[in-house]
């Protein structure tokens, strides 16, 4: 997702764009250069001057499986191509949590809070984990 973070910290954000990137089929470390490069284009050619990430976390009590691995591989991609052309932040869920003093994912499904944060494009709800990524690093000290 692609936002604009206005001045006044009153306003809501601005969200330019909302997509998905698909993974190509095929040989994954080719896959991840593929990704590798688009990331830095995309953010060379629009301006982006800063990206927000979710950190990788295991889930308490489980062991590590496949997908929570290739999803911190993909982040790891996402991270080193976003590092080569601009600023970066990692945000940690838990501690989104701690902030809001409730859960990310009480905070994703409620609706209202969503109305007051993000104008312009249409905000997917399947996105509103990775706007809360951008919300709380907008309120962060």
């Amino acid at each position: 997702m692609d936002t604009t973070i206005p001045d006044d910290s009153d306003e809501p954000l601005v969200l330019i764009k909302d997509d998905t990137w698909k993974l190509a089929a095929g040989d994954r470390p080719k896959a991840y250069e593929t990704l590798f490069h688009r990331c830095v284009s995309y953010i060379q050619q629009n301006g982006v001057n800063q990206v927000v990430i979710k950190a990788s976390a295991l889930p308490q009590g489980s062991a590590a499986k496949g997908g929570l691995l290739d999803g911190a591989e993909l982040r790891g991609v996402i991270m080193c191509a976003a590092a080569s052309a601009c600023e970066i932040r990692v945000m940690d869920k838990a501690w989104i949590s701690r902030t809001y003093k409730r859960k990310v994912d009480e905070i994703l499904k409620d609706d209202p809070f969503w109305e007051q944060q993000l104008n312009g494009a249409k905000l997917r709800k399947g996105s509103r984990e990775a706007a809360m990524l951008v919300v709380a690093h907008r309120n962060r000290p």
